[in-house]
């Protein structure tokens, strides 16, 4: 309750409402004062900023207000006074306020001012319940003893101290707090770690670790390898001779680019595990820590994970490299920048290699691929193909789910109008279907099926210069076209090695079993181009897929063009 003055204004805010900041302590009260003034007189930040908005005031916007007030500091005059009458307090309200400013600032203890002469009292108090001191009408109860006086200054000194403790105890509640609260944000900023070098982007885990910060990371899929590595990386730098190998890749799926890469990148983790754990169990001295280095499904976040990578000790090669995407291509100039060396395993689009001829940007020294790149390969499918004459349809789709280039796609379609053993058969009639992933490739394909047949010129031969994550929805489209009983072949490129050859385009049982062409496995060291093999069946006592497979036409056979035999999914 504030004091009362003679015209029954409140001396804390001129208006009967608000602390009174005589009882102000220090700086923190003042302004919590301040605020709980505003809150009282129910101004917005908005009013205050218009309020003061005027000459020979102070303005304050409301940044200015909320900075000031959340700073550990006592505000200067200038702005409590503008604050202050911009709230309604005026007259002798604005100085009681000046007097509390000016004890917090000096550490001195408010001072009651003095009546001033010739001012009239307040109203006598009704009889025995109110006393006078300092010019304040206090409340006291009926009938206390002469003593009472000496009492209840002994309990308002326990009171004070015992309101000090509690202060103390609030203070020390709220810092714990805010402790809490900042240690989880920072957590659930860092996917759940104290690791700076991983960070959450549009929902995923982002970054460099080394299995030290949880198994669930970088989600289910790679949670057993990664209990694995974490134990492993700890038992090798236990007596610190060690070098590091990053593998960099997109590491996590969602959205459009969900399966992008038919989870390809799991069964490789595991196999540079295994030969990490192999290296580390054998005499070979530095032992080796493996890292891994996640970009997201996109490779939006390629220079978070490199620069993560670079700070990593005793780094000595990066393998992996993610896909054909102008992502990676940036990745591995950076990293060439920085002298590391680097190994990527499924990258076949051609240029993209040390002679940099991918961009116009030079060579990419220190850049180590080992897949055979998309012109060998459609070269070789090529001379399987010469066989002629075929009328060819091209499909293709040169971006990636988010929007970038892929620079696998926009190699194979190179391909298949420059090798003269493909290019032969487009002409400029030959039709051609692009379509986008971002505009629901999904949708697409029926439409695409339907239109490749055209009477006695229906299509026999379709290039497919996109990525196989399409590939089953057009077989199966395929499967439903008007023009059904002519065969047709697929020719595409390495990326359709990971596809289920028991699909169900591949095997309808009304027909006979669909023949498909795959090249004879390379031998290592630098294999010249596979020559191309055909069966008519798969090897029913070893189920090994095609490399690549390629679409079926009911009620006919068909066959299937691919690329060379890999481990992996080259793309």
């Amino acid at each position: 309750m504030t004091e009362q003055t003679q015209d029954g204004a409140g001396v804390g805010d001129a208006g009967g409402q608000g602390p009174d900041p005589l009882r102000i302590a220090d700086q923190r009260e003042f302004r919590q004062a301040l605020k709980e003034l505003r809150e009282h007189r129910g101004i917005t930040l908005k009013q205050l900023e218009t309020e003061t908005d005027r000459p020979g005031s102070k303005r304050l916007t409301s940044p200015t207000v909320s900075t000031t007030l959340k700073a550990d500091a006592l505000p200067d005059w200038d702005f409590v006074a503008a604050y202050v009458t911009a709230c309604g307090v005026t007259g002798e309200g604005l100085k009681r306020w000046e007097r509390a400013w000016e004890a917090v600032r000096k550490g001195t203890a408010p001072v009651e001012p003095d009546g001033a002469a010739g001012t009239p009292l307040p109203p006598p108090p009704p009889p025995g319940r109110w006393w006078q001191r300092a010019g304040r009408w206090l409340r006291t109860r009926r009938g206390l003893v002469a003593g009472g006086s000496a009492v209840t200054a002994l309990s308002l000194a326990a009171a004070v101290g015992g309101w000090q403790i509690h202060v103390r105890h609030v203070q020390a509640q709220r810092d714990h707090d805010e402790q809490v609260q900042a240690a989880e944000a920072f957590a659930r900023s860092h996917c759940g770690s104290r690791n700076t070098a991983l960070m959450v982007h549009a929902g995923e885990c982002t970054g460099v670790t080394d299995g030290q910060d949880g198994a669930g990371v970088f989600g289910s899929g790679l949670k057993p390898v990664l209990t694995a590595l974490g134990a492993e990386n700890r038992q090798t730098v236990k007596d610190g001779d060690y070098v590091t190998i990053g593998f960099l890749a997109p590491l996590t799926s969602q959205g459009k680019q969900k399966d992008l890469t038919l989870d390809q990148f799991v069964g490789e983790i595991e196999g540079a595990y295994t030969a990490v754990e192999r290296a580390n169990e054998s005499d070979s001295h530095p032992k080796i820590r493996l890292v891994l280095a996640n970009m997201g499904s996109g490779e939006e976040r390629w220079a978070h994970a490199v620069e993560g990578l670079k700070a990593e000790k005793g780094l000595v090669a990066v393998v992996g490299m993610g896909l054909s995407q102008q992502q990676s291509v940036d990745a591995a100039r950076a990293l060439s920048k920085a002298g590391i060396a680097m190994v990527a395993d499924l990258i076949t689009a051609d240029g993209f290699d040390s002679t940099g001829a991918i961009d116009p940007h030079g060579p990419i020294n220190g850049l180590v691929r080992v897949a055979m790149p998309n012109k060998d390969q459609l070269t070789a499918l090529g001379k399987k193909l010469d066989t002629g004459p075929h009328t060819v349809a091209l499909i293709g789709s040169d971006v990636t789910p988010a929007g970038g280039n892929d620079l696998y796609t926009k190699s194979l379609e190179n391909g298949f109008r420059t090798i003269p053993s493909l290019s032969k058969y487009l002409d400029d009639d030959s039709p051609d279907f692009p379509f986008s992933p971002q505009g629901g490739a999904d949708a697409a394909m029926p439409s695409i099926g339907q239109n490749l047949c055209r009477g006695a010129d229906s299509i026999d031969v379709v290039y497919y210069a996109a990525r196989a994550k399409y590939l089953p929805t057009f077989l199966e489209a395929l499967r439903h076209r008007s023009c059904y009983k002519k065969p047709i072949t697929v020719v595409t490129g390495s990326d359709a090695a990971a596809l289920d050859p028991a699909m169900k385009a591949l095997h309808d049982p009304r027909l006979p079993s669909p023949s498909c062409t795959r090249p004879s496995p390379p031998p290592p060291l630098s294999p010249p181009p596979p020559t191309a093999t055909t069966a008519s069946t798969p090897d029913s006592s070893r189920p090994s897929p095609p490399t690549t497979t390629a679409g079926t036409s009911p009620p006919a056979t068909s066959n299937a063009a691919t690329g060379p035999s890999s481990p992996t999914t080259p793309s």
